[in-house]
């Protein structure tokens, strides 16, 4: 019988997944996660999509029952909170951190009390600059401030992670690295686009922005290169936990 995988979290994981179909993967993550798995371990696993678009901590918790216990994965990953960072940052929700902190840890105590023997990685939030993300006149440092909302997340997650042993995917910084190297990449191409001479803040700002939307173009949303990179982040984990 073939061990179940559970992707859960928001609508990085919903990707357009059709709520109709049970083992919809949709377009993103998940989906390329399932394509390398059954090429090299074909029938050793089934995959199960259970991200929903707009999803906090919250709004997951409350769906715990249906949507994660009763699904009895055998593997299950947690994608969670940069949804939670928009909501505190655009809509004035107090998300506190040491709220955000509980419920996640609640949640991870029922899983495990209910299966002991799941296995399970956190992946921590992330932001990149993007559409909605990008500063603006109406707010110069949004870019810096939604960064600082998500780092309070990426630490409760990695605590937790240290606290029950388990892996930790830090998304921000494989992200971090991707949008520097893309940049540096974009550099040449960026100028020969700018007029001259070139002003040396706008051409940094113009490569950061070039190197992002080769993974974003929202700032959270991944792009089909954005896809790939979490797949690659997420398979780097499940090899500390396949065989446990």
């Amino acid at each position: 019988m073939p061990k179940r995988i559970l992707f859960q979290g928001d609508s990085i994981t919903d990707a357009g997944r059709n709520r109709e179909d049970f083992y919809s993967l949709g377009y993103g993550y998940p989906l390329l996660v399932a394509a390398h798995l059954t090429a090299e371990y074909p029938g050793e696993y089934e995959y199960v999509n259970r991200g929903i678009g707009g999803n906090l901590l919250v709004d997951l918790y409350e769906r715990r029952q249906a949507d994660l216990l009763d699904l009895q994965p055998d593997y299950l990953s947690l994608f969670i909170g940069t949804n939670d960072a928009w909501a505190e940052l655009d809509q004035g929700r107090p998300i506190v951190t040491d709220e955000f902190e509980q419920m996640y840890e609640d949640l991870l105590k029922e899983i495990f009390a209910t299966y002991p023997k799941v296995q399970v990685m956190l992946i921590s939030p992330y932001i990149m600059e993007g559409l909605f993300s990008r500063n603006t006149e109406e707010q110069p440092d949004r870019l810096n401030r939604f960064r600082a909302h998500i780092a309070s997340r990426i630490e409760v997650v990695s605590e937790l992670a240290k606290k029950y042993d388990l892996p930790f995917v830090d998304m921000q910084a494989v992200f971090d690295e991707a949008c520097a190297a893309a940049a540096a990449a974009c550099r040449v191409d960026v100028a020969r686009k700018m007029s001259t001479p070139i002003d040396p803040a706008e051409y940094e700002a113009a490569c950061a922005a070039a190197g992002a939307a080769c993974f974003t173009g929202d700032g959270a949303h991944p792009t089909a290169g954005g896809h790939e990179l979490i797949k690659r982040a997420w398979l780097q984990a499940f090899e500390q936990i396949k065989e446990r």
